[in-house]
């Protein structure tokens, strides 16, 4: 499998870049043929080139094929050799074979150059459009047009004076291949996905760039999105808070940067009926309230995050239940009172809790009743949640508390998830634990993995620091290969082996004297640590030793200066504590990063005097003034400004004020104007022109202090990482090492561990609690071959462990999907037809086929068939057939076929007619009526089958007691209860559809809207039962 795959990548890279060369030629400029003859020559040594005019045309000889199949073998081989390195460790693959595989085609890029450099601004615009009437006749050419990168490289340098290196080109091609790029850290994967991006958006049917958080999405739109505004690409952003016609025109750009959860919450609102009172606004819901155009071509930034570590949650849109109640107080009181392994048990590795008989004896007789499991009360849910909120979700290490609210902390990135909630109550009895306001229960509305959300992309791509090691679930799941890029430099940090203590006192101790003595060298240190109350407890000891440090936590104070803090953590002498570097997304310069800097700088100074103040109030007094100041601490900067400076500052903003408008700017659109004095794109505008030249000189003095420290880093041996708790994933231990040693920068790492550590306890096993009862001494370092495989065991078990959880979330969301996918489709059918009539005459005919066999059956004799029930039933739900008697159906029923047919017809007829009805008495509200009734019925029905697919998932994990496999079990229930929703679907729509009565009402207020408009409710033939 793994040689056809590498076997027929290299086929694409070698014989078609002739084909290439050809195609890009035309779609250019004829000026272009000196540069593309003499690439051809050194690219293609044995094509045989016939030149005609300004036409080639490539013949590929036969020595030429075997020549590539000779090449073939050998990428095959060395492919196949960083495998088996990677798997046996005798060499990590470093991408060399990657290197092989796509150098023919970075030599035709890298011959464009000299003649693109050359060209106007003007002339290079052009050059987009040219290329996209190529990729509109014929989209499946796009790789054909690969040598665009050279243009978008020209475009890149002109506009952020960066000029991508071959490796991130090399990025770029794995990437539109629809593969996952591994690149370390510091080469420059956000510069890399321009280029793909630039390539797949030329078909005009957009393309999605996914990171994760609105930060980084803001950054890189506002900084490498000007390549693609440069270019004369349109360049979209989704942030939080956005309005829906925001969004919409945001999603309509050819580039869209947006976050994985903003992305997927906007697809499944998309899925559901829009607000709107139809009764009484007479508002038609229509496809343009949609806000997501159609999927076409998606990059992932930080894939593994997304695709692998945020996989095992699925994206939940809920709505409002019942109030909550006061049972979760009384269980948090149970809960506080009841012992451990007296009361319950907990399984830490499973994250559950079980209660003993004790427990369930004593909540029975403090709460007073006979069962904890009654219906009525279900007082056992209530309970269980407690004593998880208890023991398993620690506040400042799973939760912070910010006013009167819990957030929820990312365990992968240590962000605040907003507007995340935990389900099924356990939200509520955290809340409750914490003595909090209780917020409203929820219920399911719309749902989906992130598995088989981003499966619903054509072409899906992503790129990462850490992939290597998750490669066979990138493989299995989402059918991505991972191509290991190589570096620009080569990579020289030193990887220290791993310090294991007996107890955490010895490993702490020992982190303060490693961060002390790396501190007098002068060495930036990093800490990496898994939690808020760890970094919180590690600060403190740093404190009482007079070190001077940082945090980068989950705590509000902290994360609003996220980006300053890490921007100097590459300092002479620099102590940062961070919780999860994963997926931070600003580089650690050695010296420190003048720009950035710079930036900070101007921006302090430049937002007081243009932003408009925040409508509002604020809920706390406390975050009022960051907002409103901008204010930046003054440690961060490496030198105060000289006094001309200083005034060229000032006269830059003084200049921005009286143009733009004093404190008249939206903060968004103020960050963007900066943003783009801040590069090098080129500007006519006089503001941005003085900003931009302020902006220069105050990142010139500062750069003279960065160089300078910079030398003495290196000199005294770059940045050191240190790690204080190994991950559930080599990958994110991988992460936090890569800070380290970019761009071909000295750096070590080292980790200091602890057999009690979290995840050596949990899923060490009895090696490890052996080893534990053996060594006695803890403040002394334990070296032993035996237990660093032992560790390693242990890690590689947390892996399976939660790559089961995952495999499992996306085998029953398999079953889900299907599903969804159906009834999403009906949706859009219902929301996007201009004219509904066929699928109600298919929903009218249908639920007469099943009023008939349910009242009278296709197996039962002709001589038992009762026809006044059959009437009966047929009149209660349409008042249209009140002209069917017994003796006009026996007429009408020589055989059930003949039966069905005459009823089929009624039921069309009578449909036609209620249509003609309401037709007369308001035009066009009909089809309106249709469509609302269609809607409402399918969101309000898979609601309620969402509940109670959620209930049989719980119930058949039990059935494997009985040697039956709970997955087959779930398809079949699940199958069952969906066939019983479309048909009831249908029963209640055409229902609705018969009993429609307009009225004209004065006060909208009062109009009904339960889609009858005061008709009677549907019969018990539209319950789940079916008894029609």
């Amino acid at each position: 499998m793994a040689l056809a795959s590498v076997s027929h990548g290299n086929t694409f890279s070698s014989s078609s870049s002739s084909i290439l060369s050809s195609n890009f030629h035309h779609s250019l400029n004829p000026n272009f043929t000196k540069n593309l003859q003499s690439s051809r020559e050194c690219v293609n040594s044995s094509s045989s080139i016939f030149r005609c005019g300004n036409k080639h045309r490539f013949l590929q000889s036969d020595g030429n094929r075997v020549a590539r199949d000779r090449k073939t073998l050998t990428v095959t081989a060395a492919s196949l050799g960083g495998l088996l390195g990677g798997i046996f460790k005798g060499g990590a693959d470093t991408g060399e074979s990657t290197r092989q595989q796509y150098a023919a085609t970075v030599a035709l890029i890298n011959s464009l150059e000299s003649e693109l450099s050359s060209v106007p601004d003007s002339v290079l615009r052009e050059r987009t459009e040219q290329l996209k009437q190529r990729a509109r006749q014929s989209p499946q050419s796009l790789d054909s047009l690969l040598p665009a990168f050279a243009v978008v490289r020209e475009a890149s340098k002109r506009v952020l004076g960066l000029r991508p290196f071959d490796v991130q080109l090399i990025g770029g091609m794995v990437l539109h291949k629809g593969e996952i790029a591994e690149m370390r850290t510091g080469e420059g994967k956000t510069l890399v996905a321009i280029l793909p991006a630039y390539l797949n958006a030329l078909t005009g049917k957009g393309v999605h760039i996914v990171t994760v958080n609105d930060y980084l999405a803001r950054r890189d739109c506002e900084w490498v999105g000007q390549v693609a505004r440069f270019l004369g690409l349109s360049v979209g952003l989704i942030q939080q808070n956005m309005t829906s016609e925001e969004r919409r025109q945001n999603y309509s750009c050819d580039i869209t940067y947006v976050t994985n959860s903003e992305l997927g919450f906007d697809y499944l609102r998309d899925n559901l009926a829009m607000e709107s009172n139809f009764y009484a606004m007479r508002t038609s819901i229509s496809v343009d309230e949609l806000v997501i155009r159609g999927f076409n071509y998606c990059v992932i930034d930080e894939v593994d995050s997304i695709l692998i570590d945020e996989a095992r949650t699925p994206l939940i849109i809920s709505g409002p239940a019942e109030k909550p109640s006061e049972q979760y107080y009384k269980a948090a009181k149970i809960a506080t009172a009841f012992e451990r392994d007296i009361h319950y048990t907990v399984d830490e590795k499973q994250k559950n809790v079980l209660l003993t008989e004790q427990g369930y004896a004593d909540a029975e007789e403090i709460l007073e009743v006979n069962d904890l499991y009654d219906p009525r009360e279900q007082w056992a849910s209530f309970i269980i949640n407690a004593i998880k909120a208890k023991e398993l979700f620690l506040r400042d290490v799973n939760y912070i508390i910010r006013g009167k609210e819990v957030l929820i902390v990312d365990e992968f990135s240590g962000r605040v998830m907003q507007g995340r909630r935990w389900s099924d109550g356990l939200h509520q009895a955290v809340e409750a634990k914490e003595r909090l306001p209780i917020q409203n229960e929820t219920v399911t509305l719309a749902s989906i993995s992130y598995q088989n959300f981003f499966l619903q992309f054509p072409k899906l791509c992503g790129m990462t620091g850490t992939a290597a090691t998750e490669s066979s679930e990138f493989e299995s799941i989402y059918k991505l290969k991972v191509t290991i890029v190589p570096t620009n430099k080569p990579m020289i940090r030193k990887d220290e082996s791993d310090v294991v203590f007996r107890a955490t006192n010895g490993k702490w101790q020992a982190v303060v004297v490693e961060i002390s003595r790396m501190n007098k060298t002068g060495r930036p240190v990093l800490v990496g640590t898994t939690s808020v109350e760890q970094s919180d407890l590690l600060s403190t000891q740093l404190r009482e030793a007079g070190i001077p440090h940082e945090v980068l936590n989950a705590k509000p104070e902290n994360v609003e200066r996220e980006a300053e803090i890490v921007a100097q953590s590459g300092r002479l002498g620099a102590v940062t504590i961070a919780t999860n570097m994963a997926g931070r997304g600003t580089d650690i310069i050695l010296g420190g990063n003048a720009e950035f800097m710079a930036r900070l700088k101007l921006r302090e100074l430049l937002m007081p005097s243009v932003v408009k103040p925040a409508e509002g109030v604020f809920v706390s007094v406390k975050k009022a003034p960051p907002k409103k100041t901008w204010k930046v601490s003054e440690s961060l900067f490496p030198c105060a400004l000289s006094e001309e400076t200083t005034k060229v500052v000032e006269e830059a903003v003084q200049s921005a004020a009286s143009s733009w408008g004093r404190r008249s700017l939206p903060e968004l659109e103020a960050e963007e104007r900066l943003s783009y004095a801040c590069e090098k794109g080129p500007t006519q505008d006089e503001v941005i022109a003085k900003l931009r030249h302020s902006f220069l000189e105050v990142a010139k003095e500062y750069k003279a202090y960065t160089e300078e420290e910079k030398k003495k880093v290196v000199a005294a041996g770059g940045l050191h990482v240190v790690g204080t708790e190994r991950h559930e994933s080599r990958r994110i231990d991988n992460q936090l090492r890569g800070r380290s040693g970019r761009q071909g920068d000295p750096g070590s790492t080292r980790f200091f561990l602890s057999l009690e550590d979290n995840i050596f306890r949990i899923f060490g096993g009895d090696r490890i609690q052996g080893m534990m009862r053996a060594f006695r001494v803890e403040d002394l370092p334990i070296e032993s071959k035996m237990l660093t495989k032992a560790l390693d065991e242990a890690q590689r078990k947390v892996e399976n462990y939660f790559f089961d959880i995952r495999k499992q979330l996306f085998e029953y969301d398999e079953v889900l999907n299907s599903q969804r996918d159906r009834v999403y489709t009906e949706r859009r059918r219902a929301l996007e037809s201009e004219d509904l009539q066929s699928l109600l005459i298919e929903y009218s005919e249908l639920t007469m086929d099943d009023i008939l066999e349910a009242n009278i059956g296709s197996d039962a004799p002709k001589e038992t068939w009762d026809f006044e029930k059959l009437i009966a039933k047929l009149q209660q739900y349409c008042y249209l057939l009140n002209d069917l008697t017994p003796d006009l159906l026996v007429s009408k029923s020589s055989t059930y076929e003949n039966l069905r047919n005459y009823l089929r017809l009624r039921g069309r007829e009578a449909y036609l007619q209620k249509r003609d009805i309401v037709d007369r008495e308001a035009p066009g509200l009909m089809k309106e009526a249709e469509r609302f009734l269609i809607l409402s019925n399918i969101d309000r029905l898979w609601k309620e089958h969402l509940q109670a697919l959620k209930f049989v998932q719980q119930a058949v994990g039990l059935r494997g007691y009985a040697q039956r496999d709970p997955l087959i079990e779930y398809k079949l229930e699940g199958y069952n209860l969906f066939i019983e929703m479309m048909a009831q679907i249908r029963r209640n729509v055409i229902y609705s559809i018969y009993q429609f009565k307009p009225v004209m009402v004065k006060d909208p207020a009062k109009t009904r809207n339960d889609g009858t408009n005061g008709s009677v409710p549907p019969p018990s033939s539209v319950s789940s039962e079916a008894k029609v």
